[in-house]
């Protein structure tokens, strides 16, 4: 089915301008524009080898929106948009399953954080966000688009199976970080342990809340909290790291020759934005291990991109032979800044 077909069903336009968004690493997306209108939209073909279930993100995406719309949110909400025929998924004859949203205009995106000032608004933004969905006494039913996102024990035993499985060629070419990851392969252990004793409350979460999934004006003001297909019940830990993973890297993550990518003065602003307005939401288990759930989350995001690269590099979308290897390279290289500034041994 061609775009224009795909569009049509969503909406009545055929003088349309199609421009492919190339930041993202799971989903093939569009930006549309209804030139008779000038009305502008996000076309979605989801990768259903990443998220095999798409109606679990729509029916999560409704449900956080409702949310947020009762509670009064401020920011600017995506909207998902229906088909003609009131379905919020369209199938192409290949099986393809597409999806389009609203558009927010006027509005730009960072793959790296470009001030300390910046970090803090975003962090404050996503605190506000997570605010928002867990103001309930009890959680909504949210449906795991991703199971086993966050089973880091599961995390772990893929890669130990990748290193069994990956090509001789594939492992010398990756001997260094190999060695390097084996070293801190305790490292989310304590994580596992408070998950599973139940020291860990369970909270509504991105699990993706990485710096270019917010939303900025021209000033670098927040205007959104976007790309909803991750919410999950886990814990806001991940959250945090993920946005310290994200957010405190000098450089862009494809960066393989990076050193000294850590910024400390992000950190420490991310850390003030986050807990804005969340600070009296957080149990003294989650206060105490904000430093702690940094550290993993770079080490799982690092032992991700090692795992796909012995793997034959599967799951993320890759340039060339050694992406995934320069991404380990890159989180790496993060994940030693960052354990240098926390006195880490």
């Amino acid at each position: 089915m061609e775009l224009n077909r795909i569009i049509l069903k969503f909406i009545d336009a055929e003088d349309c301008m199609v421009s492919p968004i190339s930041n993202g690493l799971i989903n093939t997306t569009y930006l549309v524009e209804n030139n008779q209108t000038q009305e502008k939209y996000i076309l979605q073909k989801i990768n259903t080898e990443v998220f095999k279930d798409p109606e679990r993100i729509i029916n999560n995406h409704l449900k956080i929106n409702k949310i947020l719309q009762e509670n009064d949110y401020q920011l600017y909400i995506a909207e998902p948009v229906s088909s003609s025929s009131k379905e919020f998924l369209i199938t192409d004859e290949n099986g393809h399953q597409w999806r389009m949203t609203g558009f927010i205009d006027n509005s730009i995106t960072f793959l790296t954080v470009p001030s300390a000032e910046t970090a803090f608004k975003a962090a404050q933004a996503v605190g506000y966000f997570l605010s928002m969905i867990n103001n309930t006494t009890t959680l909504p039913v949210i449906e795991d688009p991703l199971p086993d996102f966050l089973n880091f024990e599961k995390r772990i035993l893929d890669y130990k199976i990748s290193l069994e499985d990956g090509t001789s060629a594939l492992k010398e070419s990756a001997k260094t970080e190999i060695a390097l990851m084996n070293q801190l392969l305790e490292l989310p252990h304590q994580w596992i342990q408070m998950q599973n004793n139940g020291q860990l409350p369970k909270r509504i979460i991105h699990a993706d809340a990485k710096i270019s999934n917010i939303l900025f004006d021209q000033n670098h003001d927040p205007m959104a909290v976007i790309d909803l297909d991750t919410i999950m019940i886990s814990t806001i830990l991940y959250d945090f790291g993920t946005m310290i993973q994200s957010y405190t890297n000098t450089t862009n993550e494809d960066d393989g020759t990076a050193k000294d990518n850590f910024n400390p003065n992000i950190f420490k602003s991310v850390k003030e934005g986050f807990l804005f307005h969340l600070k009296d939401q957080l149990t003294y288990e989650e206060f105490e291990n904000l430093d702690y759930a940094a550290q993993v989350a770079i080490y799982i995001q690092g032992l991700r991109f090692l795992t796909d690269y012995l793997n034959g590099s599967t799951y993320y979308s890759i340039k060339y032979p050694e992406h995934n290897l320069d991404r380990t390279k890159n989180q790496l290289e993060l994940l030693k800044g960052l354990r240098t500034y926390l006195k880490c041994d």
